[in-house]
Parts: structure tokens; C-alpha cells; sequence
């Protein structure tokens, strides 16, 4: 990335010669190429420079996988450590929080983050991306109103008719008018009596699957429809995987165990103000029969919910919480087509839960309950006490995240998940397990469970930085404050064309990579897995659909 940087900035320098002087034949052409010697003389030092210094980042989730990809664009020697086989194998995750409207309890600021941090990481991403809209319901049985919902649907309007004001090529989710649209009961009833349209094109053939299944008698008017994407693991595995590959100063360690974390360089380390320098990180590679070593200047933990487990050792003192979930994948042969996702709201923790069904292709459907018979647990939320940071989910958890879920409470939750979604949309009944879910341990920095915006801590003394990202949204913020927190230390200058071409979303894996890279990397991620191929896949691809007709970023 350095010598891309020689040569735009050499590039520069003869267009601001040019810019100065309206006769080309009064430009010093010698000054010109003395000055682009100069230049390539500094780029190789700040390459050096670079080179010298070492990141280490432990975790290769989404966390870990952006930041290393910030980074390594950068030219730091980036080093990731991954417990298992592949990157962003991690919690569930489906849903594009393009606005944060499965939360209901959330403050507006909070829900106009998470609509700025979806559509930034979605220019990273975006081969990950499933585009159709999502449907929010509210039950009769629930106490809330869907006109209660329109103010904040409104001020994310607005926010992200400024975003594209802001940079025209944030315009990923359509025009900000149709950024929601509301659908009544009558509206719905004609559309129930329409042809089912295999691939919709339109917000109407999207909407009538949800008129012919979805139980009009169980819900309150108006429905809301958004344009609130999938998000798919698989390929957002991929994307990284590719992307850090193309990086020369990205190392990625997979089927890696960290051993121990220890200072290197550390001032008054007995005093709590104490001052580090370096770490050393022992790490044991599967492949390896003896641990191995290696010195960083700067060191991030990124270990998603076993974070703890690092601080501890690091000797970093925080509360934080840590809760299993789990969704479950089903097959569902009778749907007709495409259909949008569907939110039924409920109280999180209740019989009544929010449910929610995320479709796939090949028919296939992710389901979560939020009900603790279904994706929560009764002892699935656990806390950091005074003698760890790291809060202990109970053994049976711990042995589904690292081998696996048992067969019989797999298929168990899996059908009463089938269940729970076909009280709302009773053909659902017809659908069946595959034993399969998508789960795992999240973390929740602090003691408010119902938190959904958070992204670092910085201890810049001891030079650490923990990944706090409770939405895989707020990751490529997380790497930002990391970068600026590493220019203030000196170890980098963020004053580069690699740096603006961050903000400017000009990723190097997106020249070198199309859809059709992505998908077969992501379905070979899928099947390693023991998930369907189909997966892996997407029916409507945002770069098809919405980047072509992006236009470059101003300079």
C-alpha cells in the first residue's frame, strides 16, 4: 500500500504544479521529478518505519477481522490469532441494523448510530448483503402501537436523507422516502388476493407473501415494511478472508490457542499508572507441537466473549456481561417465492417474545424466539464478578460453542422455534428442522442488558485496546478509534492516502474480487461449517442492485 501511496501522491504534486502554472512549457520539470524522488525517499522510510512496528490482535471475529483489515490497509504488520478454523465464526447474526428497529426499547441517538455504522460497514461488506425489506409487526396481545414507532422512523429518514447529502455513495438502502412505508389492513387484504410474484421487484410484491401467510386476525394496523437488509455470515467470512489475503502486512493465525499475554516493556509496573510498552503473546498453533512467540506495540483484544479472559491477564479491571443465544435453521418448501424477513415484536425474556424469521435461499429460514424456550436461556446471562472479568457461562453452553450442540435439545428447540413463528403465520407449520442453528456467547460491556451501541475501550498507558462490539455493525468504528489512538502514540501517521481511501470505502479486495469469488469462498465456509451451501448465497446482491450506480468520492 505504500508504493500505491508514492504514486498518488507524486500524481498530486504534478497536478498541483499543473494547477499553478496555465502554460505547461513554465512547469521546472526538474524540480518536478526532484521532488518525486523526495517523496519516494520518505514513502520507503514510512514503510520501514512501518514495518517495524507490529499489532496483535487477538480474536478473528468481525471485531478482529475489520480492525486487521484497517490496519493492515495502513501498512502495520498485523497479526490475528483465531481459535477456529475461519474468521466470523461467531453468535448469530442475520440482520442488517440499518436503524435498530427490531429494539423497540433503544433511545433514538442509539438507533441513528446503528443506521450510520450499517450503512459505513455495508461499503465494506458489500457482496454480504441480502436485499429485501423487513416487516415489523405489532401483536394484539402487545400493549404498544405501531404509530408509536413512526417519530423514530421519521428522524432516521431524515438522518439518512443527510448521510446521502453527506456523500452521495451512502445512498445503499434505496431513497429516503421509501426508506419505510406503512401498509393497512385494506391495503393488505387486496394484496392478499394477488398473484404471488416468485422474485419481487417492487415493495408491493414483497408485501404480498406477508398478506397471504401472516395471520391479519393476531396483528395491529398499519404494518411497517423497512429497508433493513440480511446480513450473511458466511459470505461477511468470506469478504474478510479475501480481503486479508490481498494485505501483505496481514498475518492470520487460524486454529490458534492463546497461551499467556505478558508486558515486555513495562515503567512502574507495580503502580497502577504503570506504563507498557510491548507485549509478548504466546500462542499455540494446532499444527504446531511446541508454543510459539512473538512481540507486538500495541495489542487488541478482540475475543468477543471471552474477552475477560484476556483482561485478566492483561490485569485490566471491568464489569461486563456474557449471554448465550441461539437461532435455529429450518427448511420451508411452501413459501412461493422470495419473502421479506418478518419481526413480531414481544417482551424480550417472555412467553411473548419478539419473533423473527430471516430468509435464505433454497428455502431455507433462520428463526429466533426471544423467549428463554428458544434463543434465550433461564441461566443464559451471566456476569463478571470482583475476582474476573470474565463472567462464566454454565459448562453445557461452553461445550455447544466449542463442539457443537447436542442432537435431542438441537431438534428439541428447533421444532418449538417452527412453532413459535407458525402462531403468527400458520403455514409455517409445514416447515421442518435440518439440525442446524447459528449461536453462541455474546458479550454486553457494563450491567444493562438491553444495550446495543458500544465498540472500544482504550487504555493508551499500557498500549491495549478491547473490541466491545455488541453489533457487528460498530466494528469498522471500533478499528477508526483505533487508528486515531494509534496515531496519538505515535506508531503511525494517519495522514495518508491509505487512510483517506478508508473513508472513501476504495478497498483493495473489492478490485480484485466479484460476487461470484465471494460465493464460492463463502459456500465452501458454509459447508465446512455443516450448513446448506444455499446459505451462502443471497437473492438480490447490493452491488448489483445499488453500486454501479455509485459515483466516485470526491477528493
Amino acid at each position: 500500500m505504500t508504493d500505491n501511496f508514492s504514486k498518488n501522491a507524486s500524481q498530486a504534486i504534478l497536478h498541483d504544479a499543473e494547477s499553478q502554472n496555465t502554460d505547461a512549457q513554465d512547469i521546472d520539470l526538474k524540480e518536478i521529478e526532484f521532488s518525486e524522488t523526495k517523496l519516494d525517499t520518505v514513502a520507503a522510510a514510512t514503510k520501514d518505519e512501518l514495518s517495524k512496528k507490529r499489532v496483535g490482535i487477538l480474536g478473528g471475529g468481525t471485531a478482529g477481522a475489520t480492525i486487521a483489515i484497517r490496519l493492515a490497509a495502513l501498512g502495520l504488520e498485523t497479526y490475528v490469532f483465531e481459535k477456529k478454523k475461519s474468521l466470523i465464526d461467531g453468535p448469530p447474526m442475520c440482520h442488517l441494523h440499518a436503524g435498530g428497529n427490531l429494539y423497540r426499547e433503544i433511545p433514538d441517538e442509539d438507533c441513528v448510530a446503528l443506521l450510520k455504522q450499517c450503512i459505513d460497514i455495508l461499503r465494506l461488506y458489500p457482496y454480504t448483503i441480502d436485499v429485501r425489506p423487513t416487516v415489523f409487526a405489532v401483536p394484539t396481545r402487545d400493549e404498544g402501537l405501531p404509530e408509536d414507532l413512526l417519530p423514530r422512523l421519521d428522524i432516521l429518514t431524515d438522518a439518512y436523507r443527510e448521510l446521502i447529502a453527506q456523500d452521495s455513495n451512502n445512498k445503499v438502502l434505496g431513497e429516503p422516502e421509501n426508506y419505510y412505508q406503512l401498509y393497512s389492513h385494506e391495503q393488505l387484504i387486496a394484496l392478499s388476493e394477488r398473484e404471488q410474484v416468485a422474485i419481487p421487484s417492487t415493495i408491493d410484491e414483497w408485501v404480498i407473501p406477508v398478506a397471504k401467510y401472516l395471520d391479519l386476525n393476531k396483528v395491529k394496523f398499519p404494518l411497517i415494511v423497512v429497508q433493513e437488509y440480511g446480513w450473511n455470515i458466511f459470505r461477511l467470512a468470506a469478504s474478510a478472508q479475501l480481503a486479508l489475503e490481498g494485505y501483505e502486512h496481514a498475518h492470520v493465525f487460524t486454529n490458534t490457542e492463546i497461551k499467556q499475554v505478558m508486558p515486555v516493556d513495562c515503567e512502574n509496573c507495580t503502580n497502577a499508572d504503570h506504563h507498557v510498552t510491548k507485549w509478548r503473546v504466546d500462542y499455540q498453533q494446532a499444527s504446531r507441537s511446541q508454543p510459539e512467540s512473538i512481540e507486538v506495540d500495541y495489542l487488541v483484544n478482540a475475543c468477543g466473549f471471552r474477552t475477560g479472559v484476556i483482561d485478566d491477564m492483561v490485569g485490566v479491571k471491568v464489569e461486563r456481561m456474557v449471554e448465550f443465544k441461539s437461532s435455529y435453521i429450518t427448511h420451508w418448501g411452501d413459501a412461493g417465492g422470495q419473502i421479506p424477513e418478518i419481526i413480531v415484536y414481544g417482551s424480550r425474556g417472555t412467553p411473548e417474545g419478539m419473533a423473527q424469521l430471516t430468509p435464505y435461499p433454497g428455502g431455507y429460514f433462520q428463526i429466533h424466539g426471544m423467549s428463554k424456550a428458544i434463543t434465550l436461556f433461564t441461566d443464559g446471562l451471566v456476569a463478571s464478578d470482583k475476582a474476573s472479568a470474565q463472567p462464566q457461562l454454565p459448562p453445557q453452553y461452553v461445550h455447544y460453542i466449542e463442539d457443537g450442540w447436542d442432537k435431542a435439545p438441537l431438534q428439541a428447540r428447533s421444532q418449538q422455534a417452527i412453532e413459535y413463528v407458525a402462531e403468527f403465520v400458520p403455514t409455517f407449520n409445514s416447515a421442518r428442522t435440518v439440525g442446524n442453528a447459528l449461536y453462541g456467547g455474546q458479550q454486553i460491556p457494563g450491567q444493562d442488558d438491553t444495550l446495543r451501541v458500544a465498540d472500544v475501550s482504550l487504555y493508551s498507558n499500557i498500549r491495549y485496546a478491547r473490541a466491545e462490539n455488541v453489533k457487528a455493525s460498530s466494528t469498522l468504528i471500533a478499528a477508526d478509534q483505533i487508528v486515531n489512538e494509534l496515531t496519538t502514540l505515535g506508531l503511525i501517521d494517519n495522514d495518508t492516502a491509505e487512510n483517506r481511501s478508508r473513508y472513501a470505502h476504495d478497498w483493495a479486495y473489492l478490485a480484485n474480487n466479484d460476487s461470484l469469488t465471494i460465493d464460492k469462498v463463502a459456500r465452501v465456509l458454509a459447508e465446512d461449517r455443516g450448513f446448506p451451501a444455499a446459505m451462502a448465497d443471497v437473492n438480490h446482491s447490493i452491488r448489483a442492485m445499488a453500486l454501479e450506480n455509485l459515483t466516485p468520492a470526491q477528493p
